[in-house]
C-alpha cells in the first residue's frame, strides 16, 4: 500500500467514527426534542469526544455540502410577495448590521485590555463576521490567525448552543408568516434547484466571494425563485444532513490542546462571546421598540453567530427566515467590507 493510499485509509477511519456518532447523537436529541437537533446532537457529541481526545475527522467537504444545502433551502423563501416586504424593512437590517460592527469594536477593545494579545488579533478575534474573512485581513496586518479562528469557533459554538435553547425555553412558538414558494420535492424540477445552486457557488467562486457554498445557492436558488422557474425543495434529510455536517465541522475544532494553547485568552473569548450575546440581544430589544418585527426574530437577526447556523435555526423555529437571512448576509457583507477601514479607526483609539 502506498503511502498516499495509507493516509487516505488513515483519514476514512476517523472520518466513519465521526459521522457515525453525529448521525446517533442526531437521532437521540430529535427524539428528546431538542431544539435544531441535526446541529446541537452532533456539535455537543463530535465537541465532547474530540475533549476527551479522541481523534475525529469532519467528512471532506462536508461543511460546504451542509452549506449547500441549507443556502438552497433558504433560497425558496425569496418570492417577489417577500422581497417586496423585506424592502419595507431596509433600515432595521442596516441598523441591524450597523449595530454588530459597533459591538464588535467594543468587543476589541475588552480582548486587547485582557486577552494578551495585540491590536490586530484582538480586533479580527472580536468582530463577528465570518471567521475565514477575518483571519485573512488579520494575516495582512500581522495579526495571530490560530487565535483568531478560535476566538470564532468559541463564539459560534456559544450561539449555537445557547440561543435556540433559550428561545424554546421561553416558549417561543413558530409563527412564521413566510414560507417557502416550493414546499414538495419534485422530482421532475429537483434538477433545476441543484442547477441554480451551482451556478450561484460558480459566480461567487469565480468572483473570489466569501462565503460561496451558503451565499451562492441562497442567491441562485432566490433568483430562480423570484424568476418564477418552478422548483422542487430539498428533502428533509437533505437539510437534516446539512446540519449534521456543519455540526461536526464545528465539533471537530476542539480539543484539550485547543484550550491549552492560550488559556487567558480562551478565558477572555469565552467572556467576550457570551457579552456578545447579551448585547445582541439588548440590540435586538432596542430595534423592537422601533419595528413591529416579533423579539425572537430580531433576537436571530443580530446574534453574532455563522450565517449558515442562524439562518438554519431560524427556519427550524419558523421565525422570520428570509428577513434573519437577509440581516446575516448584510452584517457580513458589512463587516468584511468595513473591517479594514474601522481597523484603522480602532488603531488610532488604541494608541490615542
Amino acid at each position: 500500500m502506498s503511502a498516499i493510499s495509507a493516509l487516505r485509509l488513515t483519514a476514512w477511519r476517523q472520518v466513519l467514527p465521526t459521522l457515525a456518532l453525529a448521525t446517533l447523537a442526531g437521532w437521540l436529541a430529535e427524539r428528546l426534542h431538542l431544539p435544531l437537533p441535526w446541529m446541537i446532537g452532533p456539535l455537543f457529541a463530535v465537541a465532547g469526544a474530540r475533549m476527551a481526545d479522541i481523534d475525529l475527522r469532519p467528512l471532506p467537504g462536508g461543511r460546504q455540502t451542509g452549506q449547500w444545502a441549507i443556502g438552497a433551502a433558504l433560497g425558496l423563501y425569496f418570492s417577489p410577495e417577500v422581497v417586496a416586504q423585506l424592502g419595507l424593512h431596509a433600515p432595521l437590517v442596516i441598523a441591524a448590521a450597523l449595530g454588530s460592527l459597533v459591538l464588535g469594536m467594543a468587543y476589541a477593545f475588552i480582548l486587547l485590555r485582557l486577552g494578551g494579545v495585540d491590536a490586530p488579533t484582538a480586533f479580527f478575534a472580536a468582530l463577528p463576521g465570518g471567521a475565514s474573512e477575518m483571519a485573512n485581513l488579520a494575516d495582512r496586518h500581522g495579526g495571530a490567525v490560530d487565535r483568531i479562528a478560535a476566538a470564532h469557533a468559541i463564539r459560534v459554538m456559544m450561539v449555537v448552543s445557547v440561543l435556540p435553547f433559550a428561545l424554546t425555553f421561553a416558549g417561543v412558538q413558530g409563527s412564521d408568516v413566510y414560507v417557502p414558494l416550493a414546499r414538495e420535492v419534485d422530482a421532475q424540477h429537483f434538477p433545476l434547484l441543484v442547477g441554480a445552486s451551482l451556478l450561484g457557488v460558480g459566480a461567487f467562486k469565480l468572483l473570489r466571494i466569501a462565503n460561496a457554498w451558503v451565499l451562492g445557492p441562497l442567491l441562485g436558488v432566490a433568483l430562480a425563485t423570484l424568476a418564477g422557474v418552478p422548483l422542487s425543495a430539498l428533502p428533509p434529510w437533505v437539510v437534516n444532513g446539512g446540519q449534521l455536517l456543519i455540526g461536526c465541522a464545528l465539533g471537530c475544532r476542539f480539543s484539550r490542546a485547543f484550550f491549552r494553547a492560550a488559556p487567558r485568552f480562551m478565558s477572555v473569548a469565552a467572556l467576550t462571546g457570551a457579552m456578545s450575546i447579551v448585547l445582541a440581544f439588548a440590540l435586538a430589544a432596542l430595534l423592537g421598540l422601533v419595528s413591529e418585527v416579533p423579539l425572537p426574530t430580531l433576537a436571530l437577526a443580530t446574534a453574532p453567530g455563522g450565517v449558515s447556523e442562524m439562518c438554519i435555526t431560524a427556519k427550524v423555529l419558523q421565525l422570520g427566515v428570509p428577513l434573519v437571512t437577509v440581516c446575516h448576509v448584510l452584517r457580513v457583507v458589512v463587516l468584511t467590507v468595513g473591517a479594514q477601514w474601522s481597523f484603522g479607526l480602532f488603531r488610532r483609539l488604541v494608541a490615542a
